[in-house]
């Protein structure tokens, strides 16, 4: 009768700590990656993000909820509470979450995995959407335009382990046309390397941790008024920087910062001195 007792014990904690086993399929900060929820399970997300300027900055909260209908395909929702705006050039900050006063609805699809060894696998998720205009709205030309809305597509492939991470991805994001006025259309792509130092993995009750080095590129073309194309609205930069994530329990928390490496932004805009971003994660 005991050892019943004991086996039922030890199925009910697997059961629980497979539900907790989720949070360790978090991504980096920054960059696009292939983990999607497991299947029934929810996630909240409270990210704060910046991007600081020569002159000013853009500072904003955002909260997401995902859901993984399967294993493999996810849906998200996130919504924004802009605090300060900048006259910044366009640029998406962090791939799961618009750093703008959009809402979003965003799909997950890892449509393609290959387990390699025990613990490693090579794996690709596709990602669309749709983004709707929100009420705050940024100081400067883009601010002035009337926002539509847009749709939303990204792929990212990669190798994860226990031990390293390596994911390459791009995207773009497309805007309609209003009142003759339309947002730049942007493209995006990211590189991330990840390392999980073996002090670090552990399971429950330890706290498990991992460092990232993340790339992020962005171009921009002109914006579009009264049916024109506005002269010194394209361009694009790059941005690099360390980021790292922890996990604890069915908690999450990651942040990171990046600095420009390479800057060609239109006139508009001011120039961008370096990002940030922290983020909460509740798994349940």
């Amino acid at each position: 009768m005991k050892r019943s007792r004991k086996a039922v014990l030890v199925a009910a904690l697997a059961i629980g700590f497979g539900r907790i086993a989720i949070a360790s399929g978090h991504g980096p900060v920054f960059g696009l990656a292939t983990p999607t929820n497991g299947k029934g399970g929810w996630s909240l997300d409270i990210g704060t993000m910046g991007r600081v300027g020569t002159a000013g900055s853009s500072v904003m909260e955002r909260a997401m909820l995902s859901y993984g209908i399967t294993q493999d395909i996810q849906i998200s929702v996130s919504a924004p509470a802009v605090f300060t705006s900048a006259p910044l050039a366009p640029g998406r900050v962090t791939a799961m979450m618009p750093a703008t006063g959009d809402y979003e609805a965003l799909a997950a699809w890892r449509f393609q995995r290959r387990d390699t060894a025990v613990g490693s696998r090579i794996e690709t998720t596709a990602y669309g959407g749709v983004i709707l205009p929100g009420s705050q709205k940024p100081p400067g030309l883009i601010g002035q335009l009337h926002w539509a809305p847009g749709v939303l597509g990204m792929v990212v492939t990669g190798y994860a382990s226990r031990g390293n991470y390596l994911w390459a991805g791009v995207g773009g994001m497309h805007f309609d046309e209003s009142h003759g006025d339309r947002r730049p259309d942007m493209l995006m792509y990211s590189l991330v390397y990840g390392y999980r130092p073996k002090v670090l993995r552990k399971d429950y009750p330890h706290w498990d941790g991992r460092f990232f080095v993340e790339m992020n590129g962005e171009y921009s073309n002109r914006a579009q008024q009264d049916g024109l194309a506005v002269p010194g609205t394209n361009g694009g930069q790059v941005f690099i920087g360390p980021t790292t994530l922890w996990l604890y329990k069915n908690y999450g928390i990651e942040g990171g910062v990046q600095w420009p490496v390479y800057r060609n932004t239109g006139l508009q805009f001011e120039r961008e001195r370096y990002r940030f971003a922290i983020d909460f994660s509740y798994f349940f």
